[in-house]
């Protein structure tokens, strides 16, 4: 177990230090809300009523309505100036006859465990309690809030029970107790002589939530057969989603870019984007072979492949030396063909200028 509080029990001048431990827990099975068509989990989110936002936690703060309607809020550091004068002690007010603490009043149940130097105050309480068969009333505050409880014994461990204020308890109204009603004494015998035929100690162990034996049945059957799923992957978050998109819209820009550029070019823009959708290695690779392939044909032809591989190839890796004619003409996006005319045209303006010297 895990200390939940640590302080001091003050009776008169003994002073007891002591660890508070939860006594109890309710038994049950945790089930979670889930969407019955897919599984997915049932989340709650904190949202204001006035704009529909989410609120963070660290954004969210206590109000009291009055009864004309006005709101007051109160921060932290409003509770934080707020007397626990019993914060860290548990402070003996009286000690009563454990009869007179009304059972209705009793809440939840916590162990106190002595520190190893306060062993022999600890023992003299608990003797104390059990010798004069009496509950010590004190006050204590727990998790910020200041509750009245009692300190009993039960077997070697000193007890302490939180009890509900006076006025947090309601009075029964149930007009009908009023009425005179009238019971023969042959009815109360035979309702006395049930009693009696019912009568034992009480031993809770013999006793079971046969509820959560079913269920807990039910949910091993249903593992047991195999009738279970996966739980569902929550969707990615907005940011991430709309990344994506954005992702997808700059892919698609890029191959119209890329399209529009093999049309000026003069080239099939579909066999362009049927080469990129294999990879882009693999792509590269088909349109060096197919300018290869044309090149044989002559050397307009070759040239003109020669600068179309060039420009080609610098767009998608620049994995291969290109050209300086060639580079300059992609840059510009100049026309394939009109480099490649400017390049049969060459030899012409050589042998002209051969001959004028």
């Amino acid at each position: 177990m895990r200390a939940i509080w640590k302080g001091a029990v003050a009776f008169g001048l003994v002073n007891v230090p002591v660890r508070l431990y939860a006594a109890t827990g309710e038994h049950e099975v945790r089930l979670h809300q889930v969407h019955r068509e897919d599984g997915g989990r049932i989340r709650y989110r904190k949202v204001c009523s006035l704009d529909g936002e989410q609120v963070e936690w660290a954004d969210i703060a206590k109000g009291y309505e009055t009864e004309d309607g006005e709101l007051v809020v109160l921060t932290d550091e409003d509770f934080d100036q707020l007397p626990l004068s019993t914060e860290r002690e548990i402070e003996v007010l009286e000690f009563v006859p454990a009869e007179q603490v009304d059972p209705i009043l009793l809440q939840k149940t916590y162990y106190l465990e002595p520190d190893r130097t306060a062993a022999k105050p600890y023992a003299l309480l608990r003797g104390a309690l059990e010798q004069t068969d009496r509950v010590a009333v004190v006050k204590v505050a727990i998790r910020q809030r200041e509750s009245m409880a009692v300190l009993r014994v039960r077997d070697k461990v000193i007890v302490l029970q939180t009890l509900l204020w006076p006025d947090e308890v309601r009075e029964a109204d149930f007009p009908v107790l009023d009425d005179d009603v009238s019971v023969r004494p042959q009815e109360l015998t035979m309702a006395s002589s049930l009693v009696e035929s019912l009568a034992a100690d009480f031993d809770p162990s013999q006793y079971e939530d046969a509820y959560v034996t079913a269920l807990e049945e039910l949910i091993a059957a249903k593992v047991s057969s195999g009738d279970t799923r996966a739980p569902a992957a929550p969707p990615e978050e907005e940011g991430s989603s709309e990344g994506g998109a954005e992702v997808v819209d700059l892919l698609a820009a890029l191959q119209r870019s890329v399209d529009k550029a093999r049309a000026a070019r003069g080239e099939d823009a579909d066999e362009g984007s049927a080469g990129q959708g294999s990879g882009s290695d693999s792509g590269r690779s088909s349109r060096r072979t197919s300018s290869t392939g044309r090149g044989a044909t002559g050397g307009a032809a070759k040239a003109r492949a020669s600068t179309a591989a060039s420009s080609t190839t610098k767009a998608a890796a620049k994995d291969a030396p290109a050209k300086k004619s060639a580079t300059k003409a992609a840059a510009k996006k100049a026309p394939a063909k009109k480099a490649a005319d400017a390049e049969d045209a060459a030899p012409a303006r050589r042998k002209a200028r051969s001959k004028a010297s």
